[in-house]
């Protein structure tokens, strides 16, 4: 397993529904001993600490509503400055879009932009097939599939599909996000700092490319 050299250290990654990015996030944060931070976690966190900001964004996402850039962008840069951000960090869901990315611009420089690439039939596939009990366990129809169909091995309760894994569902945040990402995947780019991983591989090998081409610094030329 290749071991990660690198002054690499400031990182935004991207990555459709079921590319596992959250996954891989996690890997380089706890190899480079930086934090991973998701912006979704930060909702939670400021939301549930009642600052000022979290009560902003609680008006919004309580009804189902994305959250304002000006919101998100004060709260990322309020994250950013945070002790243990300073030496680094991996970015999870942000930026979303330009005025976003032109936010983050000023809050950081960033090293390098990573894209977990699967095609729609393979994320529709990794995110349909999963069922769901009201116990908590989570199966798939194809890699993780329960001893008797449709049934939890836990609890010997029936296995659901939630709405938001239903094919529509995803098909429709599928085109959301190819809409939004791709501009800022060209931005990257032009910077010179976009990393291409093929995510249509096993949880390791996608953890082996990602520290391979992060150490050559392998960033996407033409």
């Amino acid at each position: 397993m290749t071991k990660l050299k690198t002054s690499i250290r400031k990182i935004v990654i991207f990555g459709p529904q079921g590319s596992g990015k959250g996954t891989q996030a996690e890997f380089l944060s706890k190899e480079l001993g930086i934090p991973w931070i998701s912006t979704g976690n930060i909702y939670r966190q400021n939301i549930e600490e009642q600052t000022e900001l979290g009560k902003l964004a609680s008006q919004y996402s309580f009804k189902g509503k994305l959250v304002p850039d000006k919101i998100t962008n004060q709260l990322v840069a309020k994250r950013l400055k945070e002790k243990d951000a300073q030496e680094g960090f991996v970015l999870d869901g942000y930026p979303r879009n330009e005025i976003q990315a032109e936010a983050l611009d000023k809050m950081a420089k960033i090293d390098a932009v990573f894209e977990i690439a699967i095609s729609d039939k393979e994320s529709i596939r990794r995110i349909s097939g999963r069922r769901v009990c009201a116990c908590g366990m989570t199966y798939h129809i194809d890699f993780n599939p329960p001893q008797q169909q449709g049934i939890c091995d836990q609890c010997g309760k029936k296995l659901f599909q939630r709405k938001d894994d239903q094919e529509e569902i995803t098909r429709q945040r599928l085109a959301i996000y190819h809409q939004n990402t791709e501009i800022l995947l060209k931005r990257y780019w032009k910077q010179k700092i976009l990393i291409r991983i093929n995510g249509e591989q096993s949880i390791p090998a996608v953890k082996e490319e990602i520290f391979q081409k992060i150490n050559k610094s392998d960033f996407i030329k033409e």
